[in-house]
């Protein structure tokens, strides 16, 4: 049981990750475009803030360490 409980984490983890870096990529390439003030990339900054959250709670609770957030942009 508890091998799947981290088989379970370690999936969300990296799911969680992929997201927020497939969100980062389409918010450049809006930015490019100059797409910054549409509904869209409002929606995009939410999500962007939402994946951050989890991924600091990820990091507050030493569950990763830093390196591993990938290119999270933390203040």
């Amino acid at each position: 049981m508890e091998n799947s409980r981290l088989e379970a984490f370690e999936k969300m983890l990296s799911a969680v990750q992929d997201e927020y870096s497939g969100i980062l990529s389409k918010m450049e390439m809006m930015k490019g475009q100059g797409k910054v003030k549409t509904v869209t990339y409002q929606q995009m900054m939410s999500r962007k803030l939402m994946y951050q959250n989890m991924i600091s709670l990820y990091q507050i609770y030493g569950l990763i360490q830093k390196e591993e957030q990938g290119n999270v942009d933390m203040p």
